[in-house]
């Protein structure tokens, strides 16, 4: 249920939106959880932001971009420094903008797994909705590696009964063969009407996403590949506060923590784990 500033609410007859952006907001109305938001500016934010990373998932699935181990990542080395750990490092003297959409235009230099291609996804889907200046102003020092994102985007991960499009699911793998790890899940993008987007899987069906990773099980292990009921999305009523901002002005960012775990494909959950372990040790 969509509430704003604290009362139920229904678009307005003069909002103007498309296939997708219904979509979405049938998906927010639907649900039992309330979806707050503090004015319908804020609002229409969110439902722009999820149809244009939905429509960054159809463009990289339409792109020459291929799935890959950190170990045999691969990146244009105009815009980013590829670190030894398989990430993206961005470029001194690069704006931030340009080297996310160089992602998309020149797609055929790239290497990435899947939780990588979810966070550009995420930060391609922003850069189409607040605009260059306030993109290259909130996300001045990006390093793409796996789950590993800057504060701003505000990634938060749950479990739900329910998933908007837009938001990213998992789909866990528990009898992998360990010849082939990177097939222990598939972090995809919700697009809408039973259609998921996973790098390296293209664009598929619930059914047929469980189908390919049950390809990938050890012999004759009988525990099927399943949807879990975790989604990870960014911070959208944050990062809405966020889009206004001016370019040239500076504001104050913090260093997000880092583990290199060199494990492909693992969901937000597990990276945190990780990250966890790294900070206790």
């Amino acid at each position: 249920m969509i509430q704003v500033s604290g009362r139920p609410y229904q678009p307005a007859d003069s909002w103007k939106t498309n296939k997708i952006e219904n979509v979405i907001i049938e998906s927010l109305q639907k649900v039992q959880d309330i979806y707050p938001f503090s004015s319908e500016q804020e609002l229409l934010f969110e439902i722009k932001a999820r149809r244009n990373i939905i429509e960054s998932a159809k463009e990289m699935n339409d792109g020459e971009s291929t799935f890959a181990t950190f170990r045999k990542a691969r990146c244009n080395e105009e815009y980013w420094n590829l670190t030894r750990a398989g990430g993206f490092l961005l470029r001194l003297q690069v704006r931030p903008a340009d080297a996310i959409l160089d992602i998309f235009k020149n797609s055929a230099l790239y290497r990435f797994e899947c939780a990588t291609a979810c966070v550009i996804n995420f930060y391609h889907g922003l850069l189409q909705t607040m605009g260059n200046d306030s993109f290259n102003t909130l996300f001045p020092n990006l390093y793409l590696y796996s789950w590993h994102a800057d504060d701003d985007l505000g990634l938060q991960s749950s479990f739900k009964n329910h998933y908007i499009p837009g938001d990213v699911v998992y789909f866990n793998n528990p009898d992998v063969n360990p010849q082939t790890p990177w097939f222990r899940g598939v972090n995809a993008i919700a697009m809408g009407d039973n259609q998921f987007f996973g790098h390296g899987f293209s664009i598929r069906t619930e059914e047929k996403m469980i189908a390919a990773l049950n390809t990938k099980r050890k012999p004759e292990q009988p525990q099927s590949a399943y949807l879990t009921s975790l989604i990870t999305k960014p911070s959208f009523n944050r990062l809405a506060r966020f889009s206004t901002i001016s370019g040239g002005r500076t504001i104050h960012k913090t260093t997000p923590f880092l583990v290199h775990h060199n494990k492909t494909s693992v969901s937000y959950r597990h990276y945190w784990y990780e990250l966890s372990y790294k900070r206790r040790h």
